[in-house]
């Protein structure tokens, strides 16, 4: 496949109301930089890790581009904000995840849109996901205070979470927006607080804030188009 035949199938697919709030959310982010002085680091993570959480929605391979971008520079932030969790999150496993995540997304691609065929998890998958991330958000809590994490509890479950729903992309399953609907409100909440104890971040903050409401609205859009591929 040629690079013009495969910008032109990523183009493919989209809504004028999607690109139009796209569009509206990075002039936000630069005003919020400007205004604040934000760091370029956590404008390059907001807006690289947007344009992934949309072109993953959208089904398209390469939102894993903007991933491998954003993870950068959200790694570096974690590491400056000493939330140490998020930083092993994103290293060790992010990196390697959304490598993996091209491979398999390139062989589940619909000949007509070159978008991926979505799939859901059967009933004793989801019990054995669920048990993992209750322990494991249990387990990790404890390791991640006894290091002194700046914050314990949201840290923990974000990272599970991130773990699972990463997993769950790269399977493309639709039950990946239930988790990270989850771990975005959350980090929203974790990155408010920092922001209110004097972190430069609000790019971060308002990324967060949009990846929970793009949440919703993959999921609510998943589950209506596997619904009408059923019938």
């Amino acid at each position: 496949m040629s690079v013009i035949t495969f910008l032109k199938n990523e183009l493919q697919g989209w809504k004028i109301y999607e690109i139009s709030a796209l569009c509206i959310v990075f002039i936000i982010i630069m005003i919020n930089a400007f205004v604040f002085n934000d760091s370029k680091a956590a404008v390059i993570s907001a807006i690289c890790g947007i344009l992934y959480t949309t072109h993953a929605g959208k089904g398209k391979i390469s939102c894993y581009f903007f991933g491998l971008i954003g993870t950068s520079f959200y790694s570096y932030l974690s590491l400056k904000n000493a939330l140490w969790g998020n930083l092993i999150l994103y290293v060790c496993y992010y990196f390697p995840m959304q490598v993996t995540g091209i491979f398999k997304w390139k062989k589940h691609l619909k000949a007509d849109k070159q978008e991926i065929v979505k799939t859901k998890l059967t009933r004793k998958e989801r019990i054995i996901l669920i048990t993992f991330a209750v322990v494991s958000c249990i387990v990790l809590f404890f390791v991640l205070k006894y290091f002194n994490d700046r914050s314990p509890v949201f840290d923990s479950i974000t990272t599970i979470f991130s773990v699972l729903g990463m997993y769950l992309t790269v399977k493309r399953c639709i039950e990946q927006w239930l988790a990270w609907i989850l771990v975005n409100g959350l980090s929203t909440l974790m990155w408010l607080g920092l922001v209110l104890q004097g972190a430069k971040t609000y790019s971060t903050l308002l990324m967060w804030a949009v990846y929970f409401i793009l949440g919703i609205y993959f999921f609510i859009v998943w589950k209506k188009e596997m619904s009408e591929d059923v019938q």
